[in-house]
């Protein structure tokens, strides 16, 4: 009987679901990408996320280096604005060189187009979908659809983010996992009217921050809200006018360009807004389940370098699966020990650093003011102590012990 090479359904198609999907096709599996979304954000959307250390090998491994490359962000100034005192800038490289020696800020769509392009043509994908039901029999996976006809699999992997469907579906109710870290994100797209080029600036006040930085062909900005609360707020977050009104009274009293970029959330169409918050479980595998990315250990949002995880995480869990010819039991224990370190060292860099990028008192705010004033004139060593925010994402992702891929089998 000629071989079969296990069927494996991923649910998401937004960073680590295409990058686990490039690399299970690779090592000769048959995996299936099931979005809800009707069409790929791509071009641009999002928000600026980071690729550390190893991922940027990672990329090039993919052979998709030259294209992050090309599209990685600009920005090379960042200008501190404060209520009181004058504003602060200083160069945007040498706030990431405690974090890792090697770095690349890309949009967040940007980044999915290339990782979905990379394997586009040899991957199933299924747009404006998602999983209704999950049945594992422990021989195969029963799945169904929400639109599509019921389908069989052999493995389910759940890269649907911090409210991930699959770990609902299998693992339980998300408020048995998040932990909130008190703080709240909000990104939506503004016309670029400060005419920025190359350059972000943000402002500061207690427990709130706004910035924003040119985005594409410089006519448009991305608009970037951090606020810390002790509690999570009450709101529907599938309604964009609550959102807006939550935004708006959080942010309604403040000068600098705040009222402008209010006035102009009523025209974005992206509004995205969330709580900072970690993913904390004991196992992210369950029979033939398993999650990657924040579904199941999310470090919070624009915090932890939660884009550079997922990648890692996809990578690791397409790996031991080939490396334990794709028996599931053996490659998602491989995967549980191998990411465990790396998910642990996560949790310690986002409580560290959200206390850095929303200060909570005008002492804070100056004494960041004055780190950044001086940054520029201290040696290199001393540039990376003052700039690590907790740990280094790259000795974080260090720990993973990445096989090459050219060291690994294929089932053929």
């Amino acid at each position: 009987m000629p071989f079969e090479r296990p069927r494996v359904l991923i649910s998401g198609a937004s960073v680590a679901g295409p990058v686990l999907a490039y690399w299970l096709h690779r090592f000769g599996f048959r995996p299936t990408v099931i979005e809800r979304i009707a069409e790929l954000r791509v071009g641009g959307g999002g928000h600026a996320v980071d690729l550390f250390g190893p991922v940027v090998e990672l990329m090039d491994w993919m052979g998709v280096l030259p294209e992050v490359e090309r599209a990685r962000t600009q920005t090379e100034v960042i200008a501190l604005v404060r209520d009181r005192g004058r504003p602060v800038e200083v160069p945007a490289e040498m706030l990431s060189e405690g974090v890792s020696e090697r770095h690349i800020e890309i949009m967040r769509g940007d980044l999915a187009k290339i990782v979905y392009e990379a394997a586009r043509g040899q991957v199933e994908y299924v747009f404006d979908d998602s999983i209704a039901t999950v049945r594992d029999d422990g021989s195969r996976v029963e799945v169904t659809f929400e639109h599509g006809g019921p389908r069989t699999f052999d493995l389910i992997v759940g890269a649907d983010g911090l409210h991930s469907i699959t770990r609902r579906l299998v693992f339980g109710p998300e408020e048995s996992f998040l932990r909130f870290l008190g703080g709240y994100l909000a990104v939506f797209t503004v016309p670029n009217y400060l005419h920025l080029e190359n350059r972000m600036v943000g402002f500061t006040v207690p427990g709130r921050t706004a910035a924003l930085y040119p985005v594409g062909d410089r006519s448009q900005a991305r608009v970037v809200l951090l606020w810390r609360t002790p509690r999570l707020h009450d709101y529907d977050r599938h309604d964009r006018e609550a959102q807006r009104r939550l935004l708006r009274n959080l942010y309604g009293d403040l000068g600098w360009e705040v009222p402008r970029l209010l006035t102009e959330l009523d025209q974005a169409e992206d509004l995205y807004l969330d709580s900072i918050s970690q993913v904390v479980m004991e196992a992210w595998t369950s029979g033939r389940v398993a999650l990657v990315g924040d579904a199941g250990y999310s470090p919070g949002a624009a915090v932890g370098g939660g884009t550079s995880l997922a990648i890692i995480g996809a990578y690791l869990l397409a790996s031991e699966l080939v490396r334990a010819g794709g028996d599931h039991v053996r490659g998602f224990a491989a995967y549980q020990r191998a990411l465990e370190p790396v998910v642990r060292e996560s949790r310690m860099i986002g409580p560290a650093a959200i206390k850095l990028i929303i200060p909570q008192s005008r002492r804070q705010i100056w004494l960041t003011a004055q780190a950044a004033r001086v940054l520029p004139h201290l040696p290199a060593a001393g540039r990376r102590r003052l700039t690590a925010f907790g740990g280094s994402a790259a000795a974080m992702l260090d720990q993973a012990q990445l096989s090459k891929p050219d060291e690994l089998p294929s089932l053929g």
